[in-house]
């Protein structure tokens, strides 16, 4: 702090002196991002622009500029004009920098990076800036420390550490662990402590650090270690640094306990007893004694020998193998061979006390010479062992064997000792003459040699034994075994070629060539599949199609080398699972229906049909309605497609939905559809009186009108349809002084004079105009009453209002009156229903004929309905007698638009 206060209060004390160089100290945070303030220059070197000084006008402003570019430019941004010194984009990594530039020093005005020494926690980064203008010029040496963050977990050089313990290490003892952990931080961000995550109760952990700093773990036995009881301990050494957090690593750590000799060797038994005879030949074995050592390798080894104690007799007589332990006559027993002999057998391990084991050796002495067994050998027979094929039939003969007494006086006996298919049988009508033979069929596979003996004595109790051994030679007797008859696979389709599908395993218990195994396609495999002969690997060449074909089933054949070749066949199954790889189809694109106006809600309009190729979860369909949702909702499970409300056709005709299918795959596939909802008009508008429009109104009709002159009209209109909008005109009641003057066209109704007017024909008449549709089933219509008053003038308005606004008195023609109406539409010929017919043909694939033959039987009956029409269509209008035209004048008229 002393040396930044001076260095801040030189500026104050000569301002003649700043061209004497300066050095500043900062420190920052390794890792920090851009545009950090490091420190501002002009501030820290009080230069004028900084304390609130100005420099005259004629002088130019202060630049800061950075002497050299080189490796600590790259980490700063310099602010030429401020001096304000940032981080740069370059990320500043203290172990990097720091352990690159370990030998680096500043030559000149290059900027370097400063490290006493790569373990130092010091590191530097070295700038120089120049100050300008002249006035101002200084060189100035920046110093930034990088200080160092807990950026870096320890890590150990290798993955595995082992290390050798000896079983007899006393407690205490410590054992360095190579490879400690590594952690480039410095300071208490490196490796603080080490710690075992399993101590199995004998082993600790402890840290020595060097004067370098370098920590050091040791392992320390805090328990006895026996490696017989346990050979290996395997933890996990973890080591632990000293930052907030802390960051750990950690290596598998093996524990080996070396062997040590403490233990000697041991018999099982203090005492063996041996029967020998005398007439036994040299070399052969007469015991053979066995120690044990828990120990390994070279403090395992033991060795056997006599003890002093032993005879030289004995000695001479009996031969020790001092690695083996066997025992065996090395001498020929004469009759002066002690019958008696104890043998004292030392077991010697090093550094041991011996073992001890005592073997008794009685000898029996034979003063007759033993039976003789003289094998003759029928099957093939090399140096003692006699071959035989495995597929050799039973009673195979093998040998004969010639059983006889040298001396000739002792009945002499034989029999076969040892398992397997064979029998020993006198051989008739000779005497001590002996057939072995086969009993069952050999198998090579099950036993490939046996061993036997032939077995004489004779009445004396002296045996003599024949060892033969027989080798079962191996034939291509048994076919390959598939592990599996039914091989049952699965692959998804679209698969890459060439996949992998299985790999065929077939076991040949015969030997040799005739055990080798080769695999085949049978002749029903598709061409695609293809079966590696050696490997028994089973690929597919091209990509499979669920939708194409879902299972495949074939048989592989499995052939073995032997002659002839023997085989056997497995069938594979392949299911081929479905992905997401089609999207639902509609039968159609567009569909279109046929509705009758007024439809309940919720009625069914019509069924929207969809698939999809894909199975399960893939091929499960949602429908939903794209636009009108808050008119059309649709079943997703049937595809109905229902209205939330009832359709009224005059307000809208038609409507056109989108429906979109999903299907339930991941990602979810979809398309869409066009739906042409079209109504249907029925008969649910009476016609709308636009003309008069009160039935107070009235027209002024002259005494001079010539009959036949129209005189006015009643003009309706029907929001319906066809032959609902068909109106016909009819006057139903009539009053005035002579009712019968006017008459009504039915079609156009226009109100014509039918007769002259006379004197007495002067005064107001009242027509009571009935307006019908043609509706089906049940036309509905309108009353509108007409007034006409005759007379040259109209002098008082008052008293026609007054005659206007009495109930009058009108009766119903009882007579309903014969209107002939003619459609105010165009005239409908049979073939104007063809369009109708396509396009109900295109909706109703299913019912085709049905709806073609319903369509023309419609079509033929309205044609000639309306062409009757055209000559004389007659309407019978049921009326009641009388009507209240109270009630006719309040019905409210409603006028819209034609």
């Amino acid at each position: 702090h002393l040396l930044l206060f001076l260095l801040f209060l030189g500026p104050f004390n000569c301002f003649a002196s700043y061209s004497r160089a300066t050095e500043l100290f900062y420190s920052l945070n390794e890792g920090l991002p851009a545009g950090v303030l490091i420190g501002s220059l002009a501030r820290d070197l009080r230069l004028p622009t900084a304390v609130g000084q100005h420099p005259a006008a004629s002088q130019p402003p202060l630049s800061f500029t950075l002497a050299s570019s080189g490796l600590g430019g790259q980490y700063v941004q310099l602010d030429n004009h401020s001096g304000d010194l940032h981080t740069s984009a370059v990320e500043i990594d203290r172990e990097a920098l720091c352990v690159e530039s370990s030998e680096a020093t500043i030559i000149g005005s290059e900027a370097a990076v400063s490290s006493s020494s790569p373990s130092s926690e010091s590191c530097l980064l070295l700038l120089d800036v120049l100050v300008l203008p002249q006035e101002y010029f200084r060189l100035v040496k920046v110093k930034i420390a990088i200080r160092d963050v807990n950026d870096n977990a320890p890590h150990f050089p290798v993955p595995h550490i082992c290390l050798s313990v000896p079983e007899n290490s006393p407690v205490n003892t410590r054992l360095a662990i190579e490879h400690p952990a590594l952690d480039p931080d410095v300071g208490t961000n490196s490796v603080q402590t080490y710690r075992l995550r399993e101590n199995y109760g004998v082993f600790t952990l402890d840290v020595e650090e060097n004067e370098s700093g370098e920590r050091t773990p040791y392992l320390i036995v805090m328990g006895s270690l026996d490696r017989e009881t346990q050979e290996e301990y395997v933890t996990v050494i973890v080591a632990e640094d000293g930052g907030t957090p802390p960051l750990v690593g950690s290596a598998t750590l093996t524990i080996g306990i070396s062997d040590i000799n403490d233990n000697c060797p041991q018999f099982n038994d203090s005492q063996l007893n041996i029967t020998l005879y005398g007439n036994s030949t040299l070399g052969s074995q007469v015991a053979t004694v066995c120690a044990v050592d828990l120990d390994l390798g070279s403090n395992a080894q033991i060795t056997y020998s006599y003890s002093q104690k032993v005879s030289q007799p004995s000695r001479e007589l009996f031969h020790l193998d001092e690695s083996t332990g066997a025992i065996t006559l090395s001498s020929k027993i004469d009759g002066d061979t002690p019958r008696h002999h104890r043998l004292i057998i030392l077991g010697n391990g090093p550094g041991c006390i011996p073992a001890v084991i005592t073997v008794l050796v009685t000898i029996i002495k034979v003063v007759m010479r033993p039976p003789e067994v003289v094998p003759r050998f029928i099957a093939n027979e090399v140096e003692g062992v006699v071959y035989l094929k495995e597929l050799e039939p039973i009673n195979t003969p093998i040998a004969f064997f010639t059983i006889k007494d040298p001396d000739e006086k002792y009945k002499v006996n034989c029999y076969l000792d040892g398992d397997g298919p064979f029998r020993l049988s006198p051989y008739k009508p000779y005497n001590n003459e002996y057939l072995l033979e086969t009993t069952k069929p050999l198998d090579y596979e099950t036993q490939q040699l046996y061993e036997i003996s032939v077995v004489a004595w004779n009445s004396e109790g002296f045996h003599v034994n024949k060892i033969i051994k027989v080798q079962i030679l191996d034939d291509n007797d048994n076919s390959p075994v598939f592990s599996q008859q039914l091989i049952e696979l699965s692959i998804e389709e679209n698969n890459v070629p060439n996949a992998f599908l299985t790999k065929l395993h077939a076991t040949d218990a015969d030997s040799g060539e005739r055990g080798r195994v080769s695999y085949f396609l049978g002749p029903d495999a598709p061409s695609y599949f293809a079966l590696d002969k050696t490997t028994g690997v089973l690929t597919v060449s091209t990509q499979l199609d669920r939708e194409e074909k879902e299972k495949y089933r074939y048989t592989v054949k499995a052939v073995d080398s032997g002659f002839p070749p023997r085989e056997s066949i497995a069938t594979v199954t392949i299911t081929v699972l479905d992905k997401n790889d089609n999207s639902p189809r509609f039968i159609n694109k567009d569909f279109s229906f046929f509705v009758p106006e007024n439809f309940p809600g919720f009625g069914e309009i019509g069924v929207i049909s969809v698939t999809d190729a894909d199975a399960g979860q893939n091929g499960w369909v949602a429908l939903s309605v794209l636009n009108g949702s808050d008119i059309f909702v649709i079943d997703t499970g049937k595809g109905v497609l229902r209205a939330k409300v009832s359709l009224d056709r005059e307000q809208q005709s038609s409507y056109v939905l989108w429906i979109e299918a999903v299907d339930g795959g991941d990602p979810a596939l979809s398309s869409t559809a066009k739906i042409t909802i079209l109504l249907l008009d029925i008969n649910d508008n009476p016609p709308l009186v636009l003309f008069p429009q009160s039935n107070m109104s009235y027209l002024l009709v002259l005494p001079s009108t010539l009959p036949g002159s129209p005189i006015t009209e009643v003009y309706a209109v029907d929001k319906d349809t066809g032959m609902n909008a068909v109106i016909a005109y009819s006057i139903i009641g009539r009053r005035g002084p002579r009712p019968e003057s006017f008459s009504i066209d039915p079609k156009t109704g226009n109100i014509t004079l039918e007769e002259s007017l006379m004197q007495n024909d002067y005064g107001l008449y009242r027509l009571l105009v009935k307006v019908s549709d043609h509706g089906y089933p049940e036309p509905l219509h309108s009353t509108v009453m007409v007034n006409l008053f005759v007379n040259d003038t109209v002098s008082n308005e008052s008293y026609i209002e007054s005659l206007l606004r009495r109930e009058p008195d009108i009766s119903i023609e009882e007579k309903q009156p014969q209107i002939s109406i003619e459609p105010t539409h165009k005239k409908i010929e049979p073939a104007s229903c063809m369009p109708t017919l396509i396009a109900l043909s295109v909706i109703s694939l299913g019912s085709i004929a049905l709806v073609t033959g319903m369509g023309i039987y419609i079509c033929l009956r309205k044609g000639k309905k309306h062409h009757r029409a055209d000559e004389n269509l007659e309407v019978q209008i049921p009326l009641n007698g009388r009507i209240n035209l109270h009630m006719l004048e309040k019905k409210p008229v409603e006028i819209s638009n034609i």
